[in-house]
């Protein structure tokens, strides 16, 4: 987005770049403030790890912090408010716009490139949804060589992205407040949402069996990806995209106190998912399946 923006003359030498963030995102922004020469703001909320918060501060950037989130659209859109008065303060400043620039989703072609030569054939995709950029850049490109390829959505229960109410959302990294416009709508065969417990589960089972891990969006897709490679047939090759890893989440996902504190340890966390036709049909609170993938009026309206 940033090299982008440089290459059109939209983000000017030396100029302000301002951004919301919960946290993978700003990194990559500080990295690329440093790589381009722009200084950098990243607006973000209480959720954001102390120990990522300190890291971005390293790297060079400013990190303004909301204290209140809006009524609707949650800290999200707290963000996105003070992202906006950022830009009026500082004339000549870029946004990346995120949730809507479509050079984030051009971005993930060399990742759709790399598993292609890493794993020639894919069946099936399983990505989390956010700001909606790797789903949708990664299937693309995807497709170009392999048409019938099934894209797989996972999200977590409280997001708006796939049509359910807004809700308070335990879990970074995935979900949404608002409609982001990358999030290509009919590339999904399908949406799973996953409740925090649930990809906590996943995410310490993955690590003491597979010697790898990450936080709650690589927990929520492996219970996802783990499900489908039970049940699809035999020689389905399916690729995971693993946002992150779990150094983030020491304090919270490998956190015992803080789990138990959520109560992660007394729910019980199921084998395989409910199952909804229509994401109107009810609000779901734990892991649901849902083959209908249509944008919610409020994305289609703007």
């Amino acid at each position: 987005m940033v090299e982008r923006a440089v290459a059109r003359g939209t983000l000017r030498p030396g100029a302000r770049v301002i951004e919301s963030t919960s946290g993978t995102l700003g990194l990559g922004l500080a990295l690329a403030g440093i790589a381009h020469r722009h200084p950098v703001t990243l607006v973000t909320d209480p959720g954001m790890e102390p120990m990522l918060r300190r890291m971005l501060t390293a790297y060079g950037a400013t990190v303004d912090l909301v204290t209140e989130p809006c009524a609707i659209g949650g800290w999200q859109q707290a963000r996105r408010d003070r992202v906006a008065q950022l830009l009026a303060t500082y004339p000549g400043s870029w946004c990346p716009d995120q949730y809507n620039n479509p050079d984030n989703v051009d971005g993930y072609q060399s990742l759709a490139l790399e598993l292609l030569t890493q794993l020639g054939h894919i069946d099936v995709l399983v990505c989390s949804v956010g700001t909606g950029g790797h789903s949708a850049g990664v299937a693309r490109v995807l497709r170009r060589f392999q048409p019938d390829l099934r894209l797989i959505g996972v999200d977590t229960i409280g997001s708006t992205i796939f049509g359910q109410p807004a809700a308070a959302r335990l879990m970074r990294g995935l979900g949404s407040s608002i409609h982001p416009a990358n999030v290509d709508y009919p590339a999904f065969a399908e949406v799973h949402w996953v409740a925090p417990h649930e990809a906590v589960w996943a995410a310490r089972t993955l690590a003491s069996t597979h010697y790898c891990s990450g936080g709650w969006s690589v927990g929520a897709v492996a219970l996802v990806a783990g499900w489908l490679a039970r049940t699809q047939p035999a020689g389905t090759r399916i690729a995971a995209v693993f946002p992150d890893g779990p150094h983030r989440y020491t304090d919270t996902v490998y956190n015992d106190d803080y789990c138990a504190e959520h109560g992660f340890f007394d729910l019980p966390v199921p084998t395989e998912p409910d199952v909804v036709g229509d994401p109107n049909e009810q609000v779901v609170r734990h892991w649901t399946r849902c083959t209908t993938v249509v944008a919610p009026a409020a994305a289609v309206s703007r």
